[in-house]
């Protein structure tokens, strides 16, 4: 504890100096104890994370065969051979043929990549780019890659955690619902996504046997408030927070609110708000949270006094 201590100090300083101008001679902010104790708690309290490991593949290394799936019509505009605004291959499969060789202006040596659609057609996407300019996050716009999905599928299926979220989504319809959050769920499996999330995560509540999907990034992207860590925790997160009672808890896990409410009871059943703003006066601090819809919280020091959701 004593070394981590003295880790979390060094931090703290490092922090506080951050965007001073150095002369030279500098002086180290006292950092105390209380502060020191607070930050290792709040790491201890810090669920661990998956981190899925990311499927690295690249151009060069694609295999003949390879299967891509196909998330809108729009991508015939991407292609240089369809001259027809009536083609259709959103929902379809692609499958990778090869590629061959292009040239540009400057006389680089670029590849054109062909692809096989269900209705036996091959088409060809210009990548501009030299076989040594690829990099393992290259992806064709609007298609998802099989491979990606099938390790992702194997890395998640069978596995129980605890959602993150209540933005649950209808298996048939893919309506939104509204479904509960810090619950356990069994994840069933992963399929192909649309053109901004590629990964549709299938689970089913274990308590009610409810089952539902999610819109999930791949662990690659840059999306974070998406990816798993940010949906899923391994483990109860309830734990985290002994002080909150099991009847408070379970308003929560539904999204509701009561009068009297702390903060961080509000903001694990409603999520951080859009904006905030304290209206301090002689009798205590007043606090709006803001969302959107028109839905707020107004806290007078700390507690829920009122709320429209």
């Amino acid at each position: 504890m004593r070394k981590i201590s003295i880790y979390i100090t060094s931090l703290l300083v490092t922090a506080s100096l951050t965007g001073c101008m150095f002369t030279g001679v500098e002086s180290t902010q006292k950092v105390s104890d209380k502060e020191v104790a607070r930050t290792i708690g709040e790491l201890e309290r810090r669920q661990p994370t998956m981190s899925l490991q990311p499927y690295l593949d690249s151009v060069p290394a694609w295999q003949v065969g390879k299967q891509f799936f196909v998330t809108d019509d729009n991508v015939r505009l991407i292609f240089a051979n369809v001259d027809n605004d009536t083609t259709h291959l959103a929902g379809q499969w692609m499958t990778y043929c090869g590629a061959e060789a292009g040239s540009l202006l400057d006389n680089r040596d670029v590849l054109n990549l062909k692809f096989m659609a269900q209705n036996g057609m091959t088409y060809v996407y210009r990548t501009n780019k030299t076989k040594d300019e690829f990099t393992s996050k290259f992806s064709v716009p609007l298609l998802i890659d099989m491979d990606m999905v099938n390790d992702m599928d194997r890395q998640l299926r069978g596995r129980e955690v605890w959602i993150k979220t209540p933005i649950w989504y209808d298996l048939e319809t893919e309506d939104m619902l509204r479904g509960r959050q810090f619950i356990r769920v069994h994840i069933d499996a992963v399929e192909p996504g649309n053109k901004v999330l590629p990964l549709r995560v299938k689970f089913t509540a274990v308590d009610k046997n409810q089952q539902a999907f999610l819109w999930m990034s791949d662990p690659s992207a840059t999306l974070h408030n998406r990816d798993f860590d940010s949906l899923f925790a391994l483990r109860d997160v309830h734990e985290n927070y002994p002080d909150i009672s099991d009847a408070t808890w379970a308003l929560i896990v539904n999204g509701d609110l009561v009068v009297g409410m702390n903060k961080e009871e509000c903001r694990l059943a409603m999520g951080a708000p859009k904006r905030i703003t304290q209206l301090p006066n002689q009798s205590g601090l007043r606090e709006y949270w803001y969302y959107d819809g028109g839905a707020y919280l107004f806290f007078v020091d700390g507690l829920l006094n009122q709320f429209r959701k």
